[in-house]
C-alpha cells in the first residue's frame, strides 16, 4: 500500500507504469487493426504486444522517465524515449519470434512504434500529469521560514512529483529567520491546526534545526498528527523525494531508533543468490568483450593488464579490489593516494574510454563471486581516503555495514567524490542504499546503470 505521504512519489510512478503499459499494449492492437493483418488482434497476438510493453517500460526506467527527484525539459524526454524505442523494437522484434502471434507483430511493428512513440508523450503530458495534479492533490505545508524551509522548497521546484503542492510556509515565534519570501507565508495570525484545515494541507515538513526550547509548537503538531495530517522531519523528507539522507540533518538516535537499516540473514540470502546469478551471467556474456579489452591494453602499454588495489569493505577490512588497468603505469609514482577527477591527465585514451563504458570494473565481477564485493553497494574506497573522510565526515563507517559494490544508488545518482564535500554527498546516497537495500532497489539500480552507461551520466 502506498502512504499518505509517499502517494505524489511512488503513487504518481505507479500510475504512470500503468497507463503507458495499457497503452503500449493497445498500440500494438491498433496497429494489427489498423493494417488489417491476416486473423486480426486475437488473444494470440496479446502476449507480444505485453512483452513489447513491458521491454518498453523496463528501457524507459533504465533511462531514467520514471524519476520523481528531477525533472526531465521535454526535449529530452522526447530523446531518451527515441532511444528507448530504438533499443526496444529490435528486442521485442527478436523475443517474439518463440511467441505465438509473433508474425503478425513483427509484420506490424513499424506502425506500433510510431503509435507508442506519439501516444507516450500525449498519456505523460496531456493525460497523467494534469489527471493527477486535478484529482489526487498533496497539499504540504513547511513549517518554519529559515534555510532549511528555503532547501524543502528547493527540492520541491527540483522535484518532478505530479500532485505535490506547496501551499506556503507557517513561521514560528521563537524562529526570526526569514530565508524565504514574506509573501509565501500563510500564518495570518491563525493558530497553526486553523491553517492545516483551512488550507487543505495533507502534510507538514518540520524544516527547523534546532527544535529544542520550545521551538516546535508540539501541542498543535499532535493535534493535526491526530486528525490525520502527515508530520514529517528533514531527514525523512529527503529520503522518500530524493533517494537521499541529509548529513546536516542526520542525529544518531534517528539511526538506531528508526526504520530500516535491516540486515536479516534472508535478505543477505537473497542478495548473495542474486550477485552469484548476475555475476556469472555477466561473466559469460563479456567474456568476449574482457578478452578484447585485455589485448587493447596489452598493445597499448603492456602489463600490468589487470591492476590490484587495497580497498575497504565490509565491516572496515580490506580486501583487493581487480580493475583493467586505465592509467598510465605511473599514476602515482610518489606512492601517495590521490583521487581521480573526471578529466584525470593520468588516464590513457583507452582508460578514458574503459571508464565512460565501465568496462574496466568487469574484473570486479570475481570479486562479487568470491564474496568480497556485491553487485550492487556502496563503492569500495582506498584505507588512506577511509581514514580521512570518516574523521571529517559524520557517520561515515555506516556505508561499511554492507559490502562494497560494483554499481551503487551514489554512483547512478551523482558523480565523482574528488573532494570532501563532494564525497560527504555522496555519502548521503549512500546512507539511503544501506537503510532502505531491498532486492527491488537493487534491480532498479541495475536498470539506472543502464542509462549511466548509455548516456556517460553519474560516476565513472
Amino acid at each position: 500500500m502506498v502512504s499518505r505521504f509517499t502517494w505524489p512519489v511512488a503513487g504518481a510512478t505507479l500510475v504512470q507504469l500503468g497507463a503507458e503499459l495499457s497503452w503500449l499494449v493497445a498500440a500494438v492492437v491498433l496497429a494489427i487493426r489498423l493494417l488489417g493483418e491476416a486473423g486480426g488482434a486475437g488473444i494470440d497476438t496479446i502476449l507480444p504486444a505485453v512483452v513489447f510493453a513491458v521491454v518498453m517500460v523496463s528501457l524507459n526506467a533504465a533511462l531514467g522517465l520514471y524519476r520523481r527527484d528531477h525533472k526531465l525539459s521535454f526535449g529530452i524526454y522526447v530523446s531518451r524515449l527515441f532511444l528507448a524505442l530504438l533499443i526496444g523494437a529490435p528486442v521485442a522484434y527478436l523475443i517474439s519470434e518463440v511467441l505465438p502471434g509473433g508474425e503478425t507483430f513483427q509484420h506490424t511493428l513499424g506502425a506500433a512504434v510510431i503509435l507508442a512513440f506519439g501516444g507516450l508523450i500525449v498519456v505523460r503530458h496531456v493525460v497523467v500529469s494534469p489527471l493527477i495534479r486535478t484529482l489526487l492533490p498533496h497539499r504540504m505545508l513547511v513549517l518554519g521560514t529559515g534555510p532549511e524551509a528555503k532547501h524543502v522548497e528547493a527540492s520541491l521546484t527540483l522535484a518532478n512529483a505530479p500532485g505535490m503542492q506547496l501551499v506556503g510556509f507557517y513561521p514560528l515565534e521563537k524562529v526570526q529567520e526569514m530565508a524565504v519570501s514574506p509573501h509565501d507565508c500563510v500564518a495570518g495570525g491563525k493558530s497553526l491546526e486553523e491553517t492545516v484545515k483551512n488550507l487543505g494541507v495533507n502534510e507538514i515538513i518540520v524544516a527547523v534545526r534546532q527544535q529544542r526550547g520550545g521551538v516546535l509548537p508540539l501541542r498543535s503538531l499532535l493535534e493535526c498528527r491526530l486528525n490525520g495530517v502527515q508530520v514529517t522531519d528533514l531527514a525523512r523528507f529527503f529520503e522518500r523525494v530524493h533517494g537521499q539522507i541529509p548529513i546536516d540533518t542526520l542525529k544518531a538516535s534517528w539511526l538506531i531508533y528508526g526504520n530500516g537499516f535491516r540486515q536479516s540473514w534472508f535478505r543477505g540470502l537473497v542478495k548473495r543468490t542474486f550477485d552469484l546469478a548476475v555475476s556469472i551471467l555477466l561473466l559469460a556474456l563479456m567474456l568476449p568483450v574482457m578478452a578484447i579489452t585485455a589485448l587493447l591494453i596489452a598493445v597499448q602499454g603492456g602489463a600490468p593488464i589487470v591492476y590490484s588495489q587495497e580497498r575497504v569493505g565490509r565491516g572496515g577490512k580490506t580486501f583487493t579490489i581487480l580493475k583493467f588497468r586505465s592509467m598510465r603505469k605511473d599514476a602515482e609514482r610518489d606512492g601517495k593516494a590521490c583521487w581521480a577527477s573526471p578529466d584525470d591527465p593520468r588516464v590513457t585514451g583507452l582508460g578514458r574510454f574503459l571508464r565512460r563504458s565501465h568496462i574496466d570494473e568487469l574484473p570486479q565481477l570475481i570479486n562479487v563471486l568470491k564474496g568480497e564485493m556485491s553487485f550492487v553497494g556502496p563503492r569500495p574506497e582506498r584505507p588512506a581516503f577511509v581514514a580521512m573522510l570518516g574523521a571529517q565526515i559524520p557517520f561515515y563507517a555506516v556505508r561499511h555495514s554492507v559490502k562494497p559494490g560494483i554499481t551503487g544508488w551514489a554512483q547512478v545518482r551523482y558523480s565523482y567524490g574528488a573532494t570532501i564535500e563532494q564525497a560527504a554527498k555522496k555519502l548521503e546516497y549512500d546512507l539511503y542504499y544501506v537503510k532502505n537495500h531491498t532486492l527491488f532497489l537493487d534491480l532498479l539500480i541495475l536498470l539506472e546503470t543502464v542509462r549511466v552507461v548509455l548516456l556517460g551520466e553519474g560516476a565513472h
